[in-house]
């Protein structure tokens, strides 16, 4: 899905979740700090999520997996995370909702 980086604080959205409805969450850290766009690092693929169980309330950190992320930007050989990517991972689909961290930037690649 082409679209704008993300960074620190963007919100996703797992669906469904660990109890079955989609949980939600924010990327909580970025491995790579080559990367930066108003001082904070573009997520890549690596970066944790914090999510929380929609049933329970409970906290849990969920890796962005390599597949769905860009396949021409990377950084630090890792693929660049985009405002709407739909990511594969656990039981589920990780859409990225954002916002996004630097808006005048755009990557067309396919995930």
């Amino acid at each position: 899905m082409p679209g704008s980086p993300v960074s620190i604080g963007c919100a996703v959205m797992l669906s469904p979740g660990a109890a079955g409805a989609p949980d939600s969450g924010v990327i909580v850290a970025i491995p790579q700090a080559a990367a930066l766009a108003g001082g904070l690092p573009l997520a890549t693929a690596g970066s944790l999520c914090q999510l929380v169980n929609s049933v329970s309330g409970v906290p849990y950190v969920l890796p962005i997996p390599a597949s769905g992320v860009s396949t021409g930007v990377g950084v630090a050989g890792q693929g660049l995370v985009r405002l709407g990517d739909r990511i594969p991972a656990g039981s589920g689909v990780l859409t990225i909702l954002g916002p996004s961290a630097a808006p005048w930037l755009r990557d067309d690649h396919p995930p």
